[in-house]
């Protein structure tokens, strides 16, 4: 099992998630984000907004994505 905290997955807090697979970690970090969404959680409204701006370039979404599934991988 590895964690990854929202921060790393581009949010605004610590909240520590745990997986088997960077996809239930997506996952979850998604379900976190919605939650945040629906209390008008400041810091998570402008991280929101920055992942709003990748999301403009699909190459540049995938390759975050990437990233970060790669980071995943090299957790111990």
């Amino acid at each position: 099992m590895k964690t990854m905290t929202c921060q790393l997955l581009g949010g605004a807090c610590n909240f520590a998630f745990s997986a088997n697979t960077f996809e239930e970690i997506a996952e979850m970090s998604k379900n976190h984000g919605m939650e945040m969404f629906q209390k008008q959680d400041k810091p998570h409204l402008k991280a929101m907004e920055k992942m709003q701006e990748l999301m403009q370039s699909p190459e540049a979404m995938q390759q975050w994505f990437n990233n970060k599934q790669k980071e995943f991988d090299n957790l111990t």
